[in-house]
């Protein structure tokens, strides 16, 4: 794409950050990290309907400190194309002056010949973190005997993530799948080498399942936290049932004060991923082709970063 970044961003709508946000503050001589921003990076699953140059350009200028890249079925980049494109790829994210650090996978056994090929290809790139996939309660055997399985399934990935120096995350998801509970998650972490994998902690999800019991949830981890995923939810009844309804930061049930009040008394402030759920045209999925403005996604993205920011420092 021979466009500049400023020409691309001023016809699609984004307004221009002189000097990002993120960095500003990243760069800061602050004697209190917790008192500086977060480190927010925008979910890649968002901007699929760009290549990676936009999807930088965009994350950079919005004040984003890099793009959750997603490397898996339906993402920015394919696992069976991981070997050749994942290099590209960041190299595109990097000239757009935005960088990748974080990436969301399918990840799940080393005897995966295409898992084993992410871990090794996104390492190689200077990928700190992966997201793994979530496992699914198997019906032969009992659900205990599931959590034991996966718990050696996990194993395995952190000895791989320790030869190739990189982290694995496994995220507490709302639902039926492994880790709807986060004490799934304690067990399936318990015989990991912990330096090397744990998990992505959702607020969402943990409160969408432990309504009240979150914070215990929190604690509970609190050693296992390597990045964090903001998005927030409100129940709310659709086509007359109750439903899960995805909303912007700061506009439905999570309680962000108290979240993030813990995590500094926690003294955790690990890297963050920025989800976007709500309808926003397609954008919200993952689509390659949406039905809105490119700009009205560009300014959910530059509320929900303001809004998450300005909590963190509030709180």
């Amino acid at each position: 794409m021979n466009i500049s970044r400023r020409k691309f961003l001023k016809n699609t709508g984004v307004t221009i950050v002189t000097t990002p946000l993120i960095q500003s503050c990243m760069n800061a001589s602050e004697p209190n990290q917790f008192d500086q921003l977060l480190e927010v990076h925008l979910f890649s699953k968002h901007l699929q309907f760009l290549d990676l140059k936009q999807a930088g350009q965009v994350a950079a200028e919005l004040g984003f400190a890099g793009l959750d890249l997603t490397v898996r079925p339906k993402g920015h980049v394919l696992p069976e194309n991981v070997k050749t494109d994942l290099s590209v790829a960041i190299r595109d994210i990097k000239q757009s002056g935005s960088t990748c650090k974080m990436i969301t996978t399918a990840v799940a056994d080393v005897a995966n010949p295409l898992d084993v090929d992410v871990i090794k290809s996104a390492a190689a790139e200077g990928v700190k973190f992966y997201r793994s996939n979530w496992f699914s309660y198997k019906e032969d055997i009992s659900l205990e005997e599931s959590l034991d399985h996966y718990k050696e399934k996990v194993r395995q990935l952190g000895d791989l993530n320790k030869k190739h120096n990189i982290i694995g995350c496994y995220q507490n998801h709302s639902g039926t799948k492994v880790g709807a509970s986060v004490w799934e998650v304690k067990k399936i972490l318990e015989t990991v080498d912990g330096e090397f994998f744990g998990t992505q902690y959702d607020i969402r999800h943990a409160v969408a399942e432990g309504g009240r019991s979150w914070p215990n949830g929190v604690k509970l981890l609190k050693d296992q936290i390597k990045t964090i995923v903001l998005k927030d939810f409100k129940w709310g009844i659709v086509d007359g049932k109750w439903k899960i309804v995805n909303v912007p930061m700061g506009e439905g049930m999570v309680n962000f004060d108290a979240y993030f009040k813990q995590l500094k008394s926690m003294r955790l402030k690990p890297p963050v991923s920025l989800h976007l759920e709500y309808p926003l045209g397609g954008a919200d999925k993952g689509r390659f082709e949406i039905s809105v403005d490119q700009k009205v996604v560009y300014d959910a993205m530059k509320k929900d970063l303001a809004t998450a920011q300005r909590l963190w420092k509030e709180a």
